[in-house]
């Protein structure tokens, strides 16, 4: 590996740490989704690669917050699954998530596309 893709790598990691809960809310935000079917969805993208020791006990954790449900379903000779879906609740907490997510981009975005940027950003002054 080298010296760039490990700075990648822990950038990932950071990121992912930052993002986790908005991105699992993101992703049930219009459907609903058996653990392992919104672990390979997230593996999809290149900066959202989590473990299932990392999804489960958050997870557990958004049920507990009510921000999702969970229910079990079997569906034909398979074993049965353990199904999320947002709730209502959990539908207010993406929308104030995603509110804050695209502040942060835009005020970083202010500082990278402006070399010499004043101590507060215009917006808010």
């Amino acid at each position: 590996m080298t010296k760039q893709q490990s700075l990648n790598e822990k950038w990932d990691v950071q990121l992912r740490k930052g993002t986790l809960e908005l991105v699992i809310l993101a992703a049930l935000k219009e459907r609903t989704l058996y653990g392992l079917e919104l672990l390979k969805l997230l593996h999809s993208f290149e900066t959202m690669k989590i473990t299932e020791g990392t999804l489960y006990p958050l997870m557990d954790r958004l049920k507990r917050d009510e921000l999702v449900n969970a229910f079990w379903r079997q569906e034909g000779d398979s074993r049965p699954r353990k199904y999320y879906q947002l709730t209502q609740q959990g539908l207010i907490k993406l929308e104030a998530l995603t509110n804050r997510w695209r502040q942060s981009v835009e005020d970083i975005e202010h500082l990278i596309q402006n070399s010499n940027p004043q101590t507060t950003h215009p917006k808010g002054e």
